[in-house]
């Protein structure tokens, strides 16, 4: 029997993380005869771009796609309105489908469903995505000590309790925040979180079948000799990433490794990177540009080896990069800090990089000669994230939530 279910994402569609970690769940659930219909924000330069794209896809997997445009400013009134907007529309998709559930992603997201189940008695699933309300925080975009923020902040963390008590489940990205909440109080059952990571489509993210003749040919077109060693950094540079230790690193690693360039595939601050480069005295060493989702195996596949720094704050416990899955998805190794999520654990359980616990040049020095004496295997690392972060695996464990609570 179909049934009907309401996500909720105050995330778009149109956004890379709508494409990666919202679009292949509801595509993959779909098929197994879930009906979804999914509201989500979405931001208008990026709406306009890839509305068609998008729109096909939920067509061809029976998604009722009901997009609303997200509003930035004013600061939190643009949010209140958002939210407001998004439980009008919800309610009104109720009237005419009668859903048996809601799928909420994000504390926002969820705002709605805690009213939807008040109102309507309808079932949500709290789709944590991390600690929120810590996460603005810990970034400084809700200041402590400000008088309006502290209370936003006080706000969300006494309806994050509501979240966990009220919903039928939760979802936890990491071990170590499902570990958290389980102090927090009041207590929440341990069978009532379950832990499903950033998955990958690692179908698509497959080096295997790409010819070593195209990887060489791209590499040409980017200006990369044959013998040069090649990093990459993927995704956002913003907030939580640690550009100016990165740079570092690679500059300690060039003293040694003198044909080397390390590439920044992102469509973020390509000036901000370039900046940081000319001020360390390396930017003819450094490659910027952005790519797309299609695109990125072949990005990814010309490169040696990747590097990623995160900020390491409480609500980064919570926090489940999608970067190392795609990477390990490709038998990239990474270097990488410890001290986020289960990144560090998924590390040395599947041998696929390795960590620094500390930013200097001595620790860079130790992390660097580590990696140059251990041979890392490119088939043993896709098999690590094929094991964690297998796409079909999160589909599944949605799959036998939605049968228990829905």
């Amino acid at each position: 029997m179909t049934q009907n279910i309401l996500y909720l994402s105050y995330d778009g569609m149109t956004d890379p993380l709508g494409q990666s970690q919202v679009l292949p769940y509801l595509c993959g659930l779909s098929q197994k005869g879930y009906r979804f219909t999914l509201i989500s924000c979405e931001k208008p330069e990026r709406f306009h771009a890839h509305q068609h794209t998008i729109q096909a896809i939920c067509e061809k997997y029976h998604i009722d796609w009901k997009p609303m445009v997200y509003h930035k400013s004013p600061p939190i009134l643009s949010t209140v309105w958002d939210v407001y907007t998004m439980y009008q529309n919800a309610k009104k998709e109720h009237h005419e489908k009668q859903f048996k559930g809601v799928h909420c992603r994000g504390y926002i997201s969820a705002l709605v469903g805690l009213s939807l189940k008040t109102n309507f008695q309808i079932p949500f699933l709290f789709d944590m995505r991390g600690f929120w309300a810590d996460e603005k925080r810990d970034a400084g975009a809700w200041k402590k000590g400000s008088w309006m923020y502290d209370r936003v902040y006080n706000y969300f963390k006494t309806k994050e309790k509501a979240f966990i008590q009220e919903s039928s489940h939760i979802i936890s990205l990491t071990h170590r925040g499902k570990k958290e909440m389980l102090s927090w109080s009041p207590s929440v059952s341990e069978s009532k979180i379950s832990v499903i990571p950033c998955c990958v489509e690692t179908q698509h993210f497959d080096a295997t079948p790409i010819p070593s003749d195209t990887i060489q040919a791209f590499r040409t077109s980017l200006g990369i000799a044959p013998q040069t060693f090649l990093w990459c950094y993927l995704g956002s540079i913003g907030t939580w990433y640690m550009l100016d230790e990165m740079m570092d690193f690679f500059v300690v690693w060039i003293q040694k490794n003198p044909e080397s360039k390390l590439l920044f595939i992102t469509h973020d601050e390509h000036a901000r990177i370039e900046k940081a480069a000319t001020q360390r005295g390396i930017a003819n060493r450094i490659l910027y540009q952005g790519a797309s989702r299609q695109e990125l195996p072949l990005w990814i596949a010309a490169c040696q080896a990747s590097l990623f720094f995160i900020r390491s704050t409480y609500s980064k416990m919570s926090s489940s990069p999608t970067k190392q899955g795609e990477l390990m998805a490709m038998g990239i190794p990474i270097v990488c800090n410890a001290g986020v999520g289960d990144t560090d654990k998924i590390v040395l359980d599947y041998q696929s990089g390795v960590l620094v616990d500390a930013f200097d040049p001595q620790t860079y020095e130790k992390a660097i000669e580590n990696f140059k004496n251990t041979s890392f295997d490119a088939s043993s690392i896709r098999k690590g994230a094929q094991d964690y972060f297998e796409l079909e695996k999160g589909v599944a464990s949605y799959l036998e939530i939605y049968k228990n609570i829905f």
